[in-house]
């Protein structure tokens, strides 16, 4: 491109603007290389705001799709020459998606729409909710392990952290991962036949064993805490000891030795704070939705390196 050098697109570009994206419709006799396209738009009026131009064929039917970078004369007014083309992806590397569900505004989700609907595309253009058009190119969303404790179900932090990122313009794409335990599992580590679980609103059962639940005060009997070290200390405000135990903190089993992916997990000891270690990072067992986009911004600036957004 002429004027200055701009550098090439890295992996999970997405304009954050999609209203910088433009899809114009080429005539037949105009390939869809870089040549030809510069030939095509060079002269021609953009609109101020215009910084990419997504060419086809057929505006019912996209068919072979490129996308180009373009630069305008003057940035300032409404309108303008374009006088630079840059080619980004060619045909054989662009892929147009219909996907009335998705807002193309959300990186996670126009990753999310590349990998399961356009994998080995380099360019993945999504014509989304609104009829809005954006693209993202080389999608390679950072895995985030959720590690959690169930039930209740669904599992409420991988819930919350899927929300987030289903509505959040400015998170690197991120793809969502839940590797829950089931409290019925945790307890084969320790056989009994009565188990206290700390709280009746999880509906935790375990079957074939008799259950209490230590927010319900009941009288003290012969059972196994299936819990963490919160739920020991309530059990030793009430009943002054401490009751064979299963300890099911999710963080304590992530942080004994960093994870295998990034890994957004929770506990009971924190009430307001974040805490984070080697490849993770935790919230409090009843985080709002504002810890868990606090703690997901922290792990892909942590874990997930640059990413490009224009």
């Amino acid at each position: 491109m002429s004027g200055a050098h701009r550098p090439r697109p890295g992996a999970n570009f997405v304009p954050l603007r999609y209203r910088g994206v433009a899809v114009t419709t080429v005539p037949p006799e105009v390939a869809l290389d870089e040549p030809s396209l510069r030939a095509h738009l060079v002269g021609r009026q953009a609109y101020r705001r215009t910084r990419f131009v997504v060419a086809r064929r057929d505006p019912h039917d996209p068919g072979p799709t490129a996308l180009v970078r373009v630069e305008r004369r003057d940035p300032g007014p409404l309108f303008s020459e374009v006088m630079a083309v840059e080619m980004l992806a060619g045909p054989a590397e662009c892929t147009w998606v219909r996907a009335p569900e998705v807002d193309t505004g959300i990186p996670s989700a126009l990753a999310a729409v590349a990998l399961d609907r356009a994998p080995g595309a380099r360019a993945v253009v999504v014509e989304g909710r609104y009829a809005h058009v954006n693209f993202i190119l080389d999608a390679q969303p950072l895995p985030v392990v959720v590690r959690e404790v169930v039930p209740p179900e669904p599992a409420k932090l991988a819930d919350q952290a899927r929300r987030v990122v289903a509505v959040t313009e400015d998170l690197r794409p991120v793809r969502i991962i839940e590797r829950s335990e089931d409290l019925a599992e945790l307890a084969t580590r320790a056989p009994a036949g009565h188990y206290l679980l700390p709280c009746r609103g999880s509906g935790g059962e375990v079957p074939g064993a008799a259950v209490s639940y230590l927010d319900e005060h009941p009288p003290r009997a012969d059972w196994t805490l299936l819990g963490c070290t919160r739920s020991l200390q309530i059990h030793r405000w009430f009943y002054g000891d401490e009751p064979p135990s299963v300890d099911f903190c999710p963080k304590r089993t992530v942080a004994r030795s960093r994870p295998d992916a990034p890994t957004l997990t929770k506990c009971c000891l924190q009430e307001e704070d974040l805490d984070q270690g080697d490849g993770w990072v935790s919230v409090p067992w009843g985080s709002s939705l504002a810890h868990v986009r606090e703690a997901l911004a922290l792990l892909a600036e942590r874990e997930g390196g640059p990413w490009a957004t224009g």
